[in-house]
């Protein structure tokens, strides 16, 4: 499975008194291949875990890798902050509305519908996501 990971995803997975729970785990067992994230999604993970050690064995034991360069993805970022400005978005979001730019074929895992279903990717797509049923 090639996907995006979002913090509520990583937060459900670790986390076992989260509603998500059992299906964070249920997908984490079906990846084959880590996921790709960025560092802000790693940060926000870590502080709502309240465990870097948890968050750094995800990328380690390969359910989650970093494959976000900020530096050279700031003047988009920089448009998408503006863009979204109403919203307040933060930094993990927008970073994850460019990699959907940057992998089209790669859906959002996230548990993230308000903002999710409102982001688009280069302007007008809706970006595709895998979601909690229900």
């Amino acid at each position: 499975m090639k996907a995006i990971a979002d913090t509520g995803f990583l937060v459900a997975f670790g986390n076992r008194n989260d509603r998500h729970h059992a299906w964070a785990v249920e997908l984490a067992e079906a990846v084959t291949e880590p996921l790709l994230t960025c560092d802000a999604v790693l940060a926000e993970a870590a502080f709502h875990l309240g465990s870097s050690s948890l968050v750094l064995a995800f990328v380690r034991d390969g359910l989650v890798r970093p494959a976000f360069d900020l530096l050279v993805n700031l003047p988009r970022l920089m448009e998408l902050a503006t863009r979204y400005a109403d919203r307040k978005p933060d930094l993990a979001d927008l970073c994850l509305v460019r990699m959907s730019e940057l992998h089209p074929r790669y859906p959002v895992v996230t548990t993230d519908l308000r903002d999710f279903r409102v982001y688009r990717r280069g302007g007008r797509a809706i970006i595709p996501l895998m979601r909690p049923p229900g």
